[in-house]
C-alpha cells in the first residue's frame, strides 16, 4: 500500500468498534477501513453511504448489486475490490459462474438476463470517462425500474467508483477473499 496503516490503538474510540465488527465478520480488518479511518469524518461518511446502498430494502437485488460492485471494480483495477466483490457475488449467486465470466458478458447471453445485461451497459457507460449514457440505455432501464431505482443505481455506481478509485490510487492489495483463476 502507498499509505502505511496506524495500529488499531491510534484510531479514535468510536471508530474501534467498526473495526472489530470486520474482523468478526471478515476475520481481518479491512485495509480500506484502516485508511479512511485517517480521516474519521470521511470514515463515517462513507460507512453512512455503502450502509444505505446496501440494505435489504433497497429496489435492486443483491446478485444485481454485486454484479455492479465487480464490473465497476474491474473497470478500474481495484484488486481489493475484486476480491471482496466477487466474493459477495459468488455467495450471492450461488456460484463462481457470473464471477468469472463478468470481463466479457456481453457475450454470455446464456448467463445474464435482459435486466443484468441493461445494467451492466448503463454502469460501463458511467464509469468509462470516454463514454456518455445515452437516451436508449436510460430507455431500456426504465423497462425494467422505476426512477427511484435508477437514480439508487447510479448512486451504487458512483460509490463504488469512488471506493475502488481510492483503493486503486492508494495501491490496496486483496486480502484473499475471492479465489480466482
Amino acid at each position: 500500500m502507498r499509505i502505511s496503516e496506524k495500529a488499531l490503538d491510534k484510531y479514535p474510540l468510536w471508530l474501534r468498534p467498526f473495526f472489530w465488527s470486520q474482523k468478526r465478520r471478515y476475520g481481518q480488518v479491512l485495509k480500506p477501513g484502516l485508511l479512511w479511518g485517517r480521516s474519521p469524518k470521511l470514515f463515517a461518511a462513507v460507512a453512512l453511504l455503502y450502509g444505505a446502498l446496501d440494505r435489504k430494502a433497497s429496489p435492486l437485488t443483491p446478485v444485481l448489486r454485486s454484479l455492479v460492485t465487480v464490473r465497476v471494480s474491474q473497470i478500474n483495477w481495484c484488486r481489493f475490490c475484486i476480491d471482496i466483490n466477487a466474493s459477495t457475488l459468488a455467495k450471492r449467486a450461488g456460484s463462481m459462474e457470473k464471477v468469472e465470466a463478468l470481463d466479457n458478458w456481453r457475450e454470455r447471453d446464456d448467463l445474464f438476463d435482459e435486466k443484468e445485461r441493461a445494467v451492466l451497459d448503463y454502469t460501463e457507460a458511467v464509469t468509462y470517462s470516454d463514454r456518455q449514457v445515452t437516451d436508449e440505455q436510460m430507455n431500456r432501464l426504465k423497462q425494467f425500474f422505476d426512477e427511484d431505482a435508477i437514480v439508487e443505481l447510479t448512486g451504487l455506481i458512483a460509490f463504488q467508483n469512488l471506493s475502488s478509485k481510492f483503493n486503486s490510487a492508494l495501491d490496496v492489495p486483496a486480502q484473499g477473499f475471492c479465489k480466482l483463476p
